[in-house]
């Protein structure tokens, strides 16, 4: 099994970003306990990180055929990118929606995720663990 991991703008600044909201940790250090996370269960990840939308969409159109899952940390994009909702939609891969804060008890234009409707679930809250709770959920979708 494969999955694709990734993660939206200003991602790269785990760590260092509002660390009252997103934590100290780094990205670096979510993809690592990811990896080790991905091993035990056999799992293939590829994890990747841009701040361009059209860099992802293009990672989401890619995916078709070569990615059982995609577990997607959109960050702002979440609230505002109809083209990451009909790229999930038309690659027709189940996807998993990421966030580390609880974007529900934050500000309103937060509330909102245009990609929700076409995502498998959505995991937010947990700071880091969103992303283990991401791998076993579509661990999950894609078991047999």
């Amino acid at each position: 099994m494969k999955i694709l991991f990734l993660n939206g703008p200003n991602l790269n600044l785990l760590g260092q970003r509002e660390p009252d909201i997103y934590g100290r940790t780094s990205l670096a250090d979510i993809e690592q306990s990811v990896r080790e996370r991905a091993a035990q269960s056999k799992v293939e990840i590829d994890f990747r990180q841009s701040n361009l939308e059209g860099q992802l969409v293009g990672w989401i159109q890619q995916a078709r055929g070569q990615f059982d899952a995609i577990v997607l940390n959109a960050a702002a994009y979440t609230h505002t990118s109809v083209a990451l909702r009909d790229a999930i939609s038309a690659v027709g891969i189940p996807t998993i929606e990421i966030h580390l804060s609880n974007v529900h008890a934050r500000e309103e234009f937060r509330h909102k995720s245009l990609i929700a409707p076409v995502c498998r679930g959505q995991i937010t809250g947990f700071g880091p663990n969103s992303y283990i709770l991401g791998l076993e959920a579509a661990i999950s979708v894609n078991a047999k």
